[in-house]
């Protein structure tokens, strides 16, 4: 057997305390669909039933390493969670860094399967061959600092890397997150509620067995070449010095940076929240990077001086500084390192919590609450308001109930218009991008299988900001010309790519950066290391395709739950309100532009342009046949 086959997976009820390790050997479907994201999805659609209630308690979560997690590839160290979000009701993909997935393979597992509930608090113990359910009663109410601190203390071992949840988890915020190496999340869709629900406190692994691979030789011939290409590449550099950050202030110059609810593209005072103003603020103490990463862009953020004096965490990134900092109006980038700590914490989602401080504000100025019904007061700019609100959320107290729910939910019980400044569709609040004035990620964020977010689908290259992203868009293309992101020819070709390269890196373990934001590593880079470290020979088509078999099958599994085409649409507020930008060409995402991207994309992927479902041409074409009979149990497809 090949070394990094069969596949093993670890499976663990909760409600029957039953522990079983499964060896994967199946070729044809690893072949098919690699593993990590792209097996962890084949598993969930053909052995368990999607249409179960997200907190029915047989409804699985997956803990997926990437094929290449744990080797020494450059940025290996993602692991993808997979379950069914109790906020937008649909499968759902996550994908979280830091050191749990390198620690796992380590111990000689690939993916986690829990089922089941729990009778109370508990956690999950791996050391390499042993595996047990703890007691974690102990730990319940525990935030993500203090139970990595306790559990380690306990076991005297430092280097154990666990996943956990904090309050929100434990209280099923519905936009909860799960934790790695504390300040890590797999932030979106409401994995921590899952977890929570389950009575799962956490997973603690400690792995000595290491990682082996088919062609060492090759292998580390084809990583050293990754490493040198990652050490020279300017992006790279600038990342690493400055954080996801880098571009904030300039986005604001742009007026392309999300403020004020996604009112105004322009947030006066807002360059103090960029990277290099935080850099020179003295904010940030170091870099922090995940397993084997040559980028390190994460920042260790300490509060010397005022009110948040003493407040430390991870980050904040770019989302967490404009969801609670340009989106609510506040530009003192400590208020933002508090409510990122809190978030960090207790476990939640940065995106949509300050997307609910947002929507309640609006609330307010049109007469739908008052602060006294709020408890707080509701106005832009307001610091204490963003501190006081998020930690209200996470424990579900006063209104924080009420947002603890999302805006989709939300606003239904608000009523009113307030639907319309919900910026969220399926049920998940957007990232923070500007889709009116770039229209592949508007694209992309409209047929996002999760929602309108960018971890699915980064299409940086079609604002053609560098030499090497207008290659890719030209080698995408078969023209520069399409390098410009108000421009809506070949937006399908640029997003269906991006999801391709971005599901085969979720697979293989590999963060999204290299591929779809740095342009360092593409799929023929990918097809040496993965055909040195299995032993299989790949070509890039070949990997690519993999990729392409994962959104696909993350479509059927849409399609099985009855989402159809006209699920594929943005936030009201950017499909209706005019685009704030003053960039020349930017407008209106009109639905008439939208569907006529949808068409191309459609038609691209092979997918049935009523419904925008998989046709079983298709299936079949992809290699994808036996699925057919495994849906059409529940649906007919085209």
């Amino acid at each position: 057997m090949l070394p990094l086959l069969p596949v093993t997976i670890l499976h663990v009820n909760l409600t029957s305390k039953e522990i079983r390790v499964e060896e994967f050997d199946d070729i044809d479907v690893i072949k098919k669909f690699c593993g990590g994201r792209g097996l962890a999805g084949y598993l969930y659609l053909t052995r368990y039933d999607l249409t179960l209630d997200a907190f029915d308690e047989r409804q699985p979560i997956i803990y997926a390493t990437g094929v290449l997690t744990g080797t020494t590839l450059p940025s290996s160290g993602r692991t993808s969670v997979i379950f069914k979000s109790p906020a937008t009701h649909r499968f759902f993909k996550t994908n979280v860094g830091g050191h749990f997935g390198g620690e796992l393979k380590a111990a000689g597992y690939d993916l986690i399967i829990v089922e089941g509930r729990a009778e109370h608090p508990v956690y999950i113990d791996i050391c390499d061959d042993r595996v047990s359910i703890e007691d974690a009663r102990k730990y319940w109410g525990m935030d993500n600092r203090q139970i990595n601190n306790a559990i380690r203390s306990e076991k005297k071992d430092e280097k154990v890397q666990l996943t956990t949840i904090g309050q929100a988890g434990e209280n099923k915020v519905l936009f909860s997150s799960i934790h790695t190496s504390i300040y890590n999340a797999a932030g979106r869709g409401g994995g921590g509620a899952v977890m929570g629900n389950k009575n799962l406190k956490a997973i603690a692994v400690r792995g000595h067995k290491g990682v082996k691979v088919a062609q060492p030789e090759r292998f580390i011939s084809a990583a050293d070449s990754l490493w040198e290409k990652a050490c020279n590449n300017v992006g790279v550099q600038g990342l690493s010095m400055y954080g996801t950050s880098i571009g904030l202030a300039f986005s604001n110059s742009m007026e392309t940076l999300p403020s004020y609810n996604f009112q105004t593209g322009y947030c006066d005072g807002a360059d103090n929240l960029s990277g290099p103003a935080m850099v020179n603020s003295g904010l940030v103490e170091r870099r922090m990077g995940c397993y084997c990463c040559p980028v390190g862009c994460h920042r260790y953020s300490v509060v010397k001086d005022g009110q948040y004096k003493g407040s430390y965490t991870g980050g904040p990134e770019y989302e967490t500084l404009s969801a609670f900092g340009s989106g609510i109006g506040i530009t003192d980038p400590r208020t933002v390192v508090k409510a990122n700590e809190y978030c960090s914490l207790y476990g939640m989602d940065t995106i949509s919590c300050g997307h609910m401080i947002q929507w309640l504000i609006e609330c307010k100025e049109h007469g739908l609450i008052t602060d006294e019904q709020a408890g707080v007061k509701l106005e832009w700019g307001n610091d204490e308001t963003v501190v006081e609100l998020t930690r209200m959320i996470a424990m579900r107290e006063g209104i924080g109930d009420l947002l603890a729910k999302g805006t989709k939910l939300a606003s239904e019980e608000m009523g009113g218009d307030s639907y319309k400044w919900a910026v969220q569709a399926k049920g998940l609040e957007q990232s923070r991008v500007e889709t009116r004035s770039t229209f592949a990620y508007a694209l992309a964020f409209a047929i996002n299988s999760r929602g309108p977010d960018h971890l699915n689908s980064e299409c940086l290259a079609e604002r053609g900001g560098s030499k090497e992203a207008i290659s890719l868009i030209k080698r995408i293309t078969g023209s520069e010309k399409y390098a410009v992101s108000t421009n809506t020819e070949k937006r399908a070709d640029i997003v269906r790519w991006h999801e391709d390269v971005y599901a085969l890196g979720d697979s293989c373990g590999i963060c999204a950066f290299p591929t779809t934001a740095q342009h360092w590593m593409d799929e023929f880079d990918i097809a040496e290391v993965l055909s040195a470290a299995s032993g299989l020979e790949l070509t890039s088509d070949e990997v690519m395709l993999m990729g392409r078999r994962t959104i696909t099958l993350e479509r059927l599994c849409c399609a099985l739950l009855g989402y159809t085409r006209d699920d594929d649409i943005l936030p009201y507020r950017l499909m209706n309100e005019f685009s704030p930008s003053k960039r020349e060409n930017s407008g209106d995402n009109s639905t008439e532009m939208l569907e006529r991207m949808k068409d191309d994309y459609y038609r691209l992927h092979g997918w049935d342009m009523e419904r925008g479902w998989p046709k079983k041409e298709t299936l079949e074409m992809l290699g994808m046949g036996e699925l057919i009979p495994v849906v059409s149990k529940t649906i007919t497809l085209p």
